[in-house]
C-alpha cells in the first residue's frame, strides 16, 4: 500500500467514475455523497472501494474530504497479483511438503497438485498432544513449522518414554492413508511458539488418489460414459451443415428477427441466403465494447471452447465472422426461448422440473470437466430451451480450458453466482462450477439467488457467511435441500461432485433418485414444458425487442485477426 494525503475539500474518488483502488483512512474526515445526496461520513479505520480491487467497476457515490486527511491505498493489479504470489508460493511449498514424503515420491505432479488443495493447516500451542498413543485415527501429519517429540508409553513401566523428535518437513501418521490406524506413540508440540502442520484426511486421499487415475480417461465425443451414442444421426447432421456452411460470407447472411440484446450487442434470427427451412442465431460483438471492458481473451476462449463442442446440451457455434465493427458468431438457434424467461413467468419450478433442468446442467458440464474445460458462468440466463424443451448451456465468454490439476485466478461471473474462492483470490477450478450448480438449483426451486443484496459487495459479504445462514423456503425438499448445500460447501474439496467420480456422485443423490439419466442422453425422456415452435422463424418464446439503430465505432487494432 502506499501513503496519499489528500487536501479539504479534495474529491478522493468520483461518482461514476471507473475505479481500481481500495482505500483506508487513516486520519481525519470524509463525506460520501450519491446524487449530491449526503449519505454518510468517515472517520479513521474505515476501508472504502473495496469493490475495484476486485474487478474493473463503476464508483457508486462520490468521496470528499471534510479535513485534511491521510490515506492508504492499494490498486487492483497490485492487490491480484500479491494474492496470486502468495497462493501459489503457499501452494508450491505444500507440493514440495508432500513430495518429501516416500510415499508420494512417485506421484504425477498433477497428483500432488490436486492433494495440496484438500491439506488444512492446524496450529497446536506448545505441549498439546496432536496424537495419543492407542488412540485411533485417519489423519497423516506433515510438520511445516516447530517441532514436536516422540514419546511411547511402555507396559510396567511409569510415564512415557522420549523416542525422537521430529522437525519441520517432517512427517508422521502415513500408516492412517491406508486403514484406521492404531497410534502406536504420542506426538507432542513442543515449541515455544507452538507447531503448525499439514493435515490429510483418509478418504479425501483414497478418493482424489483415484480420481487423478480416473481422470486421463479419454472423452469421446461420439460416445456417452463409453457406451455408443445414438445421437450419431445428429452428429453427421450438424457436420452436413458444418460443410454447407463452409464458403458463407457475411454478406450472405440475411437478419429475421432480434432474439436478445445486451451490453456486448445483439443476438439475431438469420437465414443464409434464400433458404427459408433452417434458420440460425447470430451473436454481433461491438469490438470497442469488448476493448474497453478488456474481454478479449475472454472472447477469443468463447470462440475456440464453442468451436470444438460436442454435445447436445450446448449450443453449437458453426462460424465465427469479424468486420471493423463487430465480431460474428453463427450459431444453433433454439426457438424455445430463455430458461430465465420461463422461470420468470412462471416464478418458481416444482421439485420435478427444477430437476429436468439441472439435470441437463450436470450434462453440459460432465463433458466440458472432462476435456479440462471450466465453465465460470453458470445461471438460468445462460441457457437456452430447443425445439423439443430440452436446456442447452450458451454464451461462453468465462469459459477456460485449465487442464487437470491446475487452477485459474481471473475474477469473473455474475455476482450471486460467485465461489468464495473467487471472491478471496484463492485460485479456483472445476469446483467453482459445482457451487454454482447448487446456487443454479436454489433459484430453479425458489426464483431467486439464495446471496443477493442492493449491491455487489453486499452479496459477495453473504456468499462469505455461507449457505448455513441461508433460511430455505419449507416447500423445498429435504433432499433438495440437501443437495444444494452439499453442492454449496466453503471448501472447494468439500463440494459434492469433487472427489472421484466428479459429477457423477451428483447424479446419484437421493434428490435424482428414479431420474432417468439414460434417457435424457438419448433425448427420449419428456420435458416438463414443451416450447410451442411453429417453424424456423417463430420468435414468439422471446421478448420483443427495437430495431438496432446503434452505429457501433470501429476497431482496428487487430487483437482479432485470428477470431
Amino acid at each position: 500500500m502506499y501513503p496519499v494525503d489528500s487536501e479539504q475539500d479534495s474529491i478522493i474518488i468520483n461518482e461514476g467514475d471507473v475505479g481500481s483502488i481500495l482505500y483506508v483512512l487513516q486520519d481525519g474526515r470524509l463525506e460520501v455523497t450519491k446524487a449530491g445526496q449526503k449519505l454518510s461520513t468517515m472517520s479513521a479505520g474505515k476501508v472504502f472501494g473495496e469493490l475495484a480491487i476486485l474487478y474493473n467497476c463503476t464508483r457508486t457515490a462520490s468521496v470528499r474530504a471534510l479535513t485534511q486527511c491521510k490515506l492508504w491505498a492499494i490498486d487492483r493489479t497490485v492487490f491480484k497479483a500479491i494474492m496470486m504470489r502468495t497462493g501459489m508460493q503457499k501452494h508450491a511449498d505444500n507440493v514440495e511438503f508432500l513430495r518429501s514424503v516416500p510415499a508420494f515420491k512417485g506421484l504425477p505432479t498433477e497428483t500432488l497438485n490436486t492433494l495440496a488443495d484438500v491439506l488444512e493447516e492446524i496450529h497446536y500451542d506448545n505441549g498439546a498432544y496432536i496424537i495419543r498413543q492407542f488412540a485411533r485415527g485417519d489423519l497423516f501429519y506433515i510438520i511445516t513449522k516447530g517441532q514436536v517429540r516422540v514419546t511411547r508409553t511402555t507396559p510396567g513401566r511409569d510415564g512415557e518414554v522420549f523416542i525422537r523428535t521430529l522437525e519441520r518437513g517432517e512427517f508422521f501418521g502415513e500408516r492412517a492413508l491406508q486403514s484406521e490406524d492404531v497410534r502406536t506413540a504420542n506426538i507432542i508440540a513442543c515449541d515455544p511458539n507452538g507447531v503448525d502442520c499439514l493435515v490429510l484426511e483418509r478418504d479425501a486421499y483414497l478418493q482424489l488418489i483415484s480420481k487423478v487415475a480416473d481422470i486421463h480417461k479419454v472423452y469421446n465425443d461420439d460416445t456417452v460414459d463409453g457406451q455408443p451414442h445414438d445421437q450419431n444421426d445428429n452428429n453427421n447432421a450438424v457436420r452436413d451443415i458444418e460443410e454447407s456452411l463452409r464458403n458463407v460470407t457475411l454478406s450472405d447472411i440475411k437478419v429475421i428477427s432480434t432474439l436478445g440484446v445486451g451490453g456486448f450487442g445483439r443476438v439475431e434470427l438469420v437465414k443464409v441466403g434464400d433458404n427459408d427451412v433452417r434458420t440460425f442465431a447470430l451473436k454481433k460483438m461491438k469490438k470497442y465494447h469488448i476493448v474497453e471492458t478488456h474481454q478479449q481473451e475472454h472472447v477469443l476462449n468463447e470462440k475456440s471452447t464453442m468451436l470444438d463442442a460436442r454435445s447436445d446440451f450446448i449450443v453449437r457455434l458453426y462460424r465465427t465472422f469479424r468486420d471493423n465493427k463487430y465480431l460474428y458468431m453463427l450459431l444453433e438457434v433454439c426457438l424455445g426461448g430463455e430458461l430465465w424467461a420461463l422461470l420468470r413467468d412462471r416464478g418458481i419450478f416444482d421439485d420435478m422440473t427444477a430437476r429436468f433442468y439441472t439435470a441437463c446442467v450436470i450434462e453440459a458440464l460432465i463433458y466440458l470437466h472432462a476435456k479440462g474445460i471450466v465453465y465460470r458462468d453458470l445461471k438460468p440466463e445462460n441457457l437456452l430451451l430447443d425445439n423439443s424443451g430440452y436446456a442447452k448451456l450458451v454464451d461462453f465468454g468465462f469459459a477456460k480450458s485449465i487442464g487437470f490439476g491446475h487452477k485459474t485466478w481471473t475474477f469473473c461471473g455474475t455476482p450471486e453466482y460467485v465461489a468464495p474462492e473467487v471472491l478471496l483470490n484463492k485460485g479456483h477450478d472445476f469446483s467453482t462450477d459445482l457451487w454454482s450448480l447448487g446456487i443454479f438449483t436454489y433459484e430453479l426451486l425458489t426464483g431467486s439467488p439464495p446471496f443477493s443484496a442492493s449491491d455487489p459487495m453486499k452479496t459477495y459479504n453473504l456468499i462469505l457467511r455461507g449457505i448455513d445462514a441461508i433460511e430455505f423456503p419449507r416447500y423445498i425438499t429435504k433432499n433438495a435441500r440437501h443437495v444444494i448445500k452439499r453442492l454449496c460447501r466453503e471448501g472447494p474439496s468439500e463440494r459434492l461432485g469433487y472427489g472421484n467420480n466428479g459429477l457423477k456422485d451428483v447424479q446419484k443423490h437421493k434428490w435424482f433418485e428414479g431420474f432417468n439419466w439414460e434417457g435424457l442422453k438419448r433425448r427420449t425422456l419428456t420435458p416438463p414444458f414443451l416450447p410451442k415452435v411453429s417453424g424456423p422463424t417463430d420468435i414468439s418464446n422471446f421478448d420483443v425487442y427495437p430495431p438496432d439503430v446503434d452505429d457501433a465505432p470501429d476497431d482496428l487494432s487487430g487483437w482479432d485477426r485470428d477470431f
